[in-house]
Parts: C-alpha cells; sequence; structure tokens
C-alpha cells in the first residue's frame, strides 16, 4: 500500500502544479507573450486565459500603461562651442507587446540612447540662447524623431520633456549679471519715466491753477468795476434828483479834507482847485444866513496882450555886477571868433 499512496501523492502535486501552470490571470492593463517549445504562439490579454501546461510557457509579462522614464543628466554642446547638461523626461507606452518583445532587446535602453543621440543632433544646430528659449521647439523635434524611430517596436511616445538645461558656471555668472543689469536698466527708465509724469501732470496742475486764477481775478475786477459804476451812476442820479446846489457841494469838500489828511506817511497834500470855489460859495451862504449879504467878487484884470518887441530898438539889460549896461546882442551880425 506505500508505493500505491506515493504513486498517489505524486499525481496528485503534478495535478494541481499543471492546474496552476494551466490557469493564468493576467492583470488589468497588462499583457503576457506565450511561447509553445520556445516559437511565439500568442498574447494574453487580461483576465483568465487557459494555456497547456508544461508546453506553452510565458515569457514576458508587459504593462500596457503609460510610462515615464527620466534619464541623467547628458553633456550636449551647442553651436558656438559651450557644453550645457541637459536633462530629459520621456513618457511613452507600449501598443504592440509582440514587437516589444522581439523587435527591440530593451527598448527601455534603446529610447534612452536614441534620445541622446537626437538631441546632440538638434542642439547642435542651436546656439545657448537659442537653446535656453526653445524648449517647445526641443521637444517636438524629439518627439518626432523618437515617435517615428519607436513605432516598429511597438512603442509609442507620447511626449518628450526637458526637465532641466545647465549651462556652465561661468556662463551662468554671466547671464545673471546681464540680468541684474537689464533689471537695474527697467527700473531707472521707470523711475524717470514715472518723473517725467509727475512733472507733466503737476505742470499742467500749476497751469489750470492759474489759469483760473487769472479767471477768478478777472471776474472780480469785472463785478467790483461794475459795483463801482453803478455805486456812481447812483450816487450821480441821487445828486441830479435832489438837484444839489452850492451849498451842498461845498459842505461835502470840507467833509472829504479830513480824509485827504489821514495817513501818517502824508507829509503834501494837494487841494484841487475847486475847493477855493467851494469855500467860497458856502462863506458866501453862512454871509447870506447871517444877513450880511454876498460879497462882491474881484475884479479879475485880464492879462494884457504881448507886443513882440524888436532887439534892436529894446532896452539893454544892466549887469548887477558892475552897474553897467551889456552890449546890445544883434541877432543878425556876425561876430569875430575870439581865440583863446
Amino acid at each position: 500500500m506505500e508505493p500505491v499512496l506515493i504513486v498517489l501523492i505524486v499525481l496528485v502535486v503534478v495535478a494541481f502544479i499543471a492546474l496552476i501552470k494551466t490557469i493564468q490571470v493576467i492583470p488589468q492593463a497588462s499583457a503576457a507573450i506565450v511561447e509553445r517549445f520556445g516559437r511565439y504562439t500568442r498574447t494574453l490579454s487580461a483576465g483568465l486565459n487557459i494555456v497547456v501546461p508544461f508546453i506553452d510557457t510565458i515569457r514576458n509579462r508587459i504593462d500596457l500603461r503609460e510610462q515615464v522614464v527620466p534619464f541623467p543628466p547628458q553633456p550636449v554642446i551647442t553651436s558656438d562651442n559651450l557644453v550645457v547638461n541637459i536633462d530629459t523626461v520621456i513618457y511613452y507606452q507600449v501598443t504592440d507587446p509582440r514587437a516589444a518583445t522581439y523587435e527591440v532587446a530593451s527598448y527601455i535602453q534603446a529610447i534612452e540612447q536614441l534620445t541622446v543621440t537626437t538631441l546632440r543632433n538638434i542642439i547642435g544646430s542651436m546656439d545657448l540662447e537659442s537653446t535656453l528659449t526653445s524648449r517647445e521647439v526641443i521637444n517636438a523635434g524629439l518627439r518626432g524623431v523618437l515617435d517615428e524611430a519607436t513605432g516598429r517596436w511597438g512603442i509609442r511616445v507620447n511626449r518628450v520633456e526637458l526637465k532641466a538645461i545647465e549651462p556652465p558656471t561661468s556662463i551662468q555668472d554671466s547671464m545673471e549679471k546681464q540680468m541684474r543689469a537689464d533689471r537695474d536698466k527697467r527700473a531707472a527708465i521707470l523711475t524717470a519715466e514715472g518723473a517725467r509724469q509727475a512733472q507733466i501732470l503737476r505742470a499742467e496742475g500749476e497751469k489750470q491753477a492759474a489759469v483760473l486764477q487769472a479767471e477768478g481775478e478777472a471776474q472780480a475786477a469785472v463785478l467790483k468795476a461794475d459795483g463801482e459804476a453803478a455805486a456812481i451812476r447812483t450816487v450821480f442820479e441821487a445828486i441830479h434828483e435832489g438837484d444839489a446846489d452850492q451849498k451842498l457841494l461845498a459842505y461835502q469838500y470840507l467833509q472829504t479834507l479830513p480824509e485827504l489828511a489821514k495817513g501818517d506817511a502824508n507829509k503834501l497834500w494837494i487841494i484841487p482847485s475847486e475847493v477855493g470855489d467851494a469855500l467860497k460859495g458856502l462863506g458866501g451862504a453862512f454871509q447870506g444866513v447871517t444877513g450880511g449879504g454876498a460879497p462882491a467878487a474881484p475884479a479879475v484884470t485880464p492879462p494884457a496882450a504881448r507886443v513882440p518887441v524888436d532887439p534892436a530898438t529894446a532896452p539893454r539889460p544892466v549887469d548887477t555886477e558892475n552897474k553897467t549896461a551889456r552890449p546890445r546882442v544883434e541877432p543878425t551880425r556876425q561876430y569875430p571868433k575870439i581865440d583863446e
């Protein structure tokens, strides 16, 4: 019984192992390559799959999801002979598991080497400034070359990104100094523009203020002149309506005289000629009130008419020092010149 029991145990173990090898469970977004006696048979998709045990073998299990592979920095020479280190990141996806298994030995290593060579070709035709400012152009160029080359490997390159571009340290220092100088220049320009705009606005404000002040003074002067004219007109109309006589005018002159003498700096003040006539009228008014009658006005002798005098017949002037008559000067006579 013991040999039979051993045989049964062995058959059970073999059957269990065969069952395990027969049933293959493939996860989602994965694939498996099946070979029969070393030859490709089929590709297993996600789910439960049945294979022939001890005849079919699983060659490779491939992840069909998008993969991200960062590559180490690679030294690249630009067209102006500057060495820059560039870090790249590749986003790819396996579209054909059979091609990815049999068309290339290691598609990851192949993609890396292809990325380095393509990157050197693209950067070698660009200078440093273009390299730093043309990342989109470099990415598009890398993606086009890699997608075309990896298509027959069953690989699709979705994106290529330049993670970092590091120029030499000396170039970085020079770039920082240049950027600092540009920023200082822009700051100085902005400051000057601000000062200029402030001065312009200040000048415009002062101009408007001066114009408004001048207009205000002009309107004030016009209003003041209109007021004075109205006051003079009112006084003139009141005088004519009241029919003021010489007595009232003389009294107004007397009231005005103290106003003329006001002020500490008034050393000399002039009395108009009309004041004498006003005083005479006022005096006559007082005499009329007291009954004395008006005084007779002094007779004014008209000035004698001037008669032209002939210099030849006119009396000679007398010298007050010598008490002698000076010689008569004839205007038409030529006198000899006396030499000194």
